[in-house]
């Protein structure tokens, strides 16, 4: 799409499209195609379970193949370890960081693509991730949050 954004990922998280990308457009899509051919041989589609199942999940597949291609053309590889400020909070950095009440928190900033909030990693463009980005340690950042604002401190910062 013309307007859509970069979509900064690691090289993990690349190879994590790519390998889905892969599967679908390889493996499972032919299969579907060949179970679907079977099923519109053997007569009345009205009433053929496979055949309807088959071209649902044959849109699904094609809408997904579409998503992962749009995000793979706009992807921008970058290695958290090359970063030339690593004193600083980039792409890629785990970082500790404390609230009003001392409770720690320990949050890794990733690509929109690999974000896992149980996990600890953040995405890129999120709320916190977006407040975080250039601070170093000892600085104090607010989120705003549903809740309302919410204020941490950097504790450290480190890269792969």
């Amino acid at each position: 799409m013309a307007g859509e954004k970069t979509n900064i990922i690691s090289p993990a998280g690349y190879a994590a499209l790519r390998a889905e990308y892969d599967a679908l457009l390889g493996d499972e899509r032919p299969k579907l195609v060949d179970v679907i051919s079977w099923a519109a041989g053997n007569g009345d589609r009205s009433e053929n379970g496979d055949y309807i199942y088959g071209r649902k999940r044959l849109r699904e597949i094609d809408r997904r193949l579409g998503f992962l291609a749009r995000r793979m053309k706009a992807a921008r590889v970058v290695d958290p370890a090359d970063q030339p400020d690593k004193s600083r909070i980039w792409f890629g950095a785990t970082v500790e960081l404390a609230d009003d009440d001392d409770a720690r928190r320990i949050v890794t900033l990733v690509g929109d693509d690999e974000a896992d909030a149980g996990a600890g990693r953040i995405g890129w463009n999120s709320p916190l991730a977006r407040a975080l980005r250039g601070a170093a340690i000892g600085d104090l950042r607010t989120v705003q949050l549903p809740a309302g604002p919410k204020e941490w401190e950097v504790i450290a910062v480190s890269y792969p």
